[in-house]
């Protein structure tokens, strides 16, 4: 069975590589990297790999092939990658599916967007059409609408925060 979301994000890896340019592929989900991975190896595209299962020895080993610009795709679990990684060596960043937590991928992406980073990145969100992840994306928008009134704003009360708001942004 064919996937619109892998097959979308192979044809725009292998021209990033094409055109030398290196890409972090998040998903929180290590089965979803295990499919993206073996169409990697069909499309014969070198990557470097990370998730919790690793050790610290393939960890550093992933992370210095990487950044020496031996392998051009870094395939990273969204809770293994999250923190603790400096990886400007990438311009383009995929997050195959969106996570609760509208700060846990921006902390993603911030393994790109770091000091020492000269080029500007490319950040695309995959979000598949009619499933639940287009209703987590919703909750995403809500919670980061919610931070801006209470953060930026400072006027909690003057913003309609509903009872209903507060559970979905504590849940």
């Amino acid at each position: 069975m064919g996937s619109a979301k892998i097959d979308f994000l192979v044809e725009q890896l292998e021209q990033l590589v094409a055109e030398g340019h290196s890409a972090l592929v998040f998903s929180q989900f290590t089965g979803f990297l295990g499919i993206v991975r073996s169409h990697l190896d069909s499309a014969g595209i070198a990557y470097s790999y990370l998730d919790g299962s690793v050790n610290s020895d393939g960890r550093a080993r992933a992370i210095e092939d990487f950044g020496a610009g031996t392998k051009q795709v870094f395939l990273i679990s969204l809770k293994a990658g999250g923190f603790g990684l400096n990886l400007t060596t990438a311009d383009y960043c995929f997050l195959c599916d969106p996570w609760w937590s509208p700060a846990a991928e921006a902390q993603a992406v911030d393994r790109a967007h770091r000091i020492g980073q000269v080029r500007p990145v490319s950040v695309y969100r995959l979000v598949a059409e009619n499933t639940i992840e287009e209703k987590v994306v919703a909750l995403q928008d809500r919670k980061r609408a919610l931070f801006a009134a209470v953060v930026d704003d400072g006027d909690l009360f003057g913003s309609a925060i509903t009872a209903s708001d507060i559970r979905e942004l504590l849940g």
